[in-house]
């Protein structure tokens, strides 16, 4: 498997950044993101062939474990995770709207790639803790009976985690509501 992405999320700025740098000096991989999230938290979400990513988060979460909060790696990411993370998604016809909300930006990540998985839906946005005070969540639209599916996918993959905050599906959403969405 060529492509794979992985992210940890850390409590501490000083660990995130520092992470990074032994992550990407640990092996061949492309930090995509690494930056603070809300409440002071920070991420590094990188890309790379798995080997390289699984080598990579694992040597982030190994060597500073006290501050990791959680973490992910995701070989064969789906392909709309980036626009949907991005906020670059185009969505023309919206028939039902689906929501997962998280604790954590690892969960919603995973959580995300489940549910574009797992019915033909199309990923609108994943925010991912910022201005969340930490949560994250999804939005996904398609038919109503995609969206359900996806969405149970989606929220099942948390189980484990119990990073679940919530979900909710909105069949045919009001356009007035859907404009301030996107």
């Amino acid at each position: 498997m060529d492509k794979a992405i992985g992210l940890v999320e850390y409590k501490s700025v000083a660990t995130g950044i520092t992470a990074a740098d032994d992550m990407a000096k640990t092996a061949d991989v492309e930090i995509i993101e690494a930056y603070t999230v809300c409440p002071g938290k920070y991420i590094v979400l990188l890309a790379g062939k798995l080997s390289a990513v699984n080598s990579a988060i694992e040597k982030g979460i190994n060597q500073y474990s006290e501050n990791v909060i959680d973490s992910f790696i995701l070989g064969n990411p789906h392909e709309t995770i980036y626009k949907a993370m991005n906020g670059t998604s185009e969505i023309n016809d919206v028939e039902a709207l689906g929501i997962i909300e998280t604790f954590s930006a690892a969960s919603i990540i995973l959580a995300a790639d489940t549910a574009a998985k797992a019915a033909k839906v199309n990923l609108v946005e994943i925010r991912i803790a910022r201005g969340m005070c930490g949560k994250s969540y999804l939005l996904l639209t398609g038919e109503l009976a995609a969206v359900e599916a996806s969405i149970n996918a989606g929220c099942n993959a948390l189980e484990k985690s119990g990073m679940l905050l919530n979900k909710s599906i909105i069949p045919n959403p009001d356009k007035s509501i859907w404009g301030k969405i996107i």
